[in-house]
């Protein structure tokens, strides 16, 4: 029926940008450790670990963003 249709569609989008998020933090997370436990080994190479670090997460993030869209036209859909 169209009520369980919409009951999925809402659950689902709830359920997409909660892993969305809860990956992209944790992926976040593992970059940066990375990156300063790289710094923290040789400080002087910061420069050439912080460029490429920042662009990894702005690219999670712009996972996180996606999905914040999927659940959005999800929500459209109700």
């Amino acid at each position: 029926t169209a009520s369980s249709v919409k009951s999925v569609l809402a659950i689902s989008s709830g359920l997409a940008i909660a892993i969305a998020a809860f990956g992209g933090a944790l992926g976040q997370s593992r970059a940066a450790a990375a990156a300063l436990e790289g710094i923290a080994r040789n400080p002087g190479a910061s420069g050439k670990v912080q460029t490429p670090m920042i662009i990894a997460l702005a690219l999670i993030e712009s996972l996180v963003i996606y999905a914040l869209v999927v659940a959005f036209l999800l929500q459209a859909k109700i």
